[in-house]
């Protein structure tokens, strides 16, 4: 079974064709700047050059287009028709409370995604264009969504309530839903496996830190609380988002410079963060700027560890222990300073970190010590297999 990946985002396209025998990929890339006269795809085709080219790519249907075209193209393709395809998973970002798994594509599954687009109107909308433009280029292969969101289904009510008023939720489904959900699922299934003990015994605190970041809370194989809430704003500091922030904060701050709706979203989305204290939202750019005695970079790195540590020792209390720590994504799997440091300040917990192995990176490592009481694990994500794994599943059963 041949399975295309595809996550759309407002102005990208990024794709991986799998042969689900073996899962192996078969062929990736990504389409960035669509819209604008000057798109860039970039594509490979396992065991091939890669490929880069300029063109004006205006919608998505046409970057969608672009990439099955390469897919076939008798030198740096890999297909020989598009039949070969058996279905599309497509990311979503938010599925609300309508959708707690992965779901078969039907016409109302369109409209549902459609109106959940105020929960996440930078993503959602895309992710649906992605949808359409990939059934008028395929109307016959099977399209199926998988939502970031679904992970955090099973968290109890008393974590994703907010304590506003009930009829809030009630009526405008105001409470926490939690992202990177193919992720979290991704590295604590690997990471059990490691360990060699089924998962539904486990304890795991997963870190996905990239410039967008959150810690998820998993007993038993089930998110039980994240860090994100109601949108990816709350939690932790990241590249350009304040993270957990005073309400009564953005009150003073709106009504002292007479911002508006669209500026303070702005504000705490776009130039906060890393960006925010230390002018740069990179955490190599952190970590240089630290080497040359920059007191903000300095600040910064320690906020943000501070703050995972933070989270870290709440959701260890809410499970009433922990088995093992993950970090994954750009951040979490590329800074063994980060790594060093948390672990140093956890070492209460039993934590020994093995140092010669916390600087490897690129492939899944325990980098604790055989004495350390809890497991610490670098694992690169991959959502994308996840996705795959999924549809394939979703089809099989059709």
């Amino acid at each position: 079974m041949k399975i295309f990946v595809l996550n759309c985002g407002s102005s990208s396209v990024k794709y991986k064709l799998y042969d689900m025998e073996g899962e192996r990929v078969l062929a990736e890339g990504r389409v960035e700047r669509v819209g604008q006269e000057n798109a860039t795809i970039t594509h490979q085709s396992t065991g091939k050059e890669k490929i880069t080219k300029t063109m004006p790519i205006l919608e998505h249907t046409v970057a969608i287009s672009e990439t099955l075209h390469l897919l076939l193209h008798p030198e740096h393709g890999v297909l020989n028709s598009l039949d070969e395809i058996d279905a599309v998973g497509h990311r979503v970002v938010h599925g609300g409370e309508s959708f707690s798994e992965s779901t078969l594509i039907k016409e109302d599954t369109k409209d549902i995604l459609d109106s959940l687009a105020e929960l996440a109107p930078l993503h959602n909308p895309a992710n649906v264009m992605g949808i359409r433009a990939a059934e008028r280029l395929m109307p016959h292969t099977p399209q199926v969504a998988v939502f970031d969101t679904a992970f955090h289904s099973t968290m109890p009510s008393h974590a994703y309530l907010y304590a506003i008023p009930f009829n809030l939720y009630q009526k405008h489904k105001v409470r926490r839903y939690g992202f990177h959900g193919t992720s979290h699922l991704f590295v604590t299934q690997k990471a059990a496996e490691m360990i060699g003990k089924d998962i539904k015994d486990l304890r795991i605190v997963s870190c996905h830190l990239g410039n967008g970041a959150s810690i998820a809370a998993v007993q038993g194989g089930q998110s039980v609380d994240t860090t994100m809430g109601f949108t990816p704003l709350e939690g932790l500091m990241m590249g350009t988002r304040s993270g957990d922030i005073d309400p009564g904060a953005i009150f003073y701050l709106m009504k002292t410079y007479d911002l508006s709706l669209h500026e303070i979203d702005s504000l705490l989305n776009k130039h906060s963060g890393l960006y925010g204290i230390a002018g740069v939202s990179d955490m190599r750019d952190i970590e240089k700027k630290m080497s040359e005695g920059d007191r903000l970079a300095q600040m910064a790195f320690d906020m943000y560890e501070y703050r995972i540590r933070k989270y870290i020792g709440a959701y260890i209390a809410a499970m009433g222990g922990i088995d093992a720590l993950v970090f994954t994504a750009g951040i979490g799997e590329n800074t063994p300073s980060l790594r060093t440091k948390l672990c140093q300040n956890l070492s209460y917990l039993g934590i020994e970190l093995n140092e010669e192995l916390n600087q490897k990176r690129g492939e899944p490592l325990d980098i604790t010590t055989e004495d350390s009481k809890v497991r610490v694990f670098v694992i690169p994500t991959d959502e994308e297999l996840v996705i795959a794994r999924d549809t394939a599943t979703i089809v099989g059963r059709e």
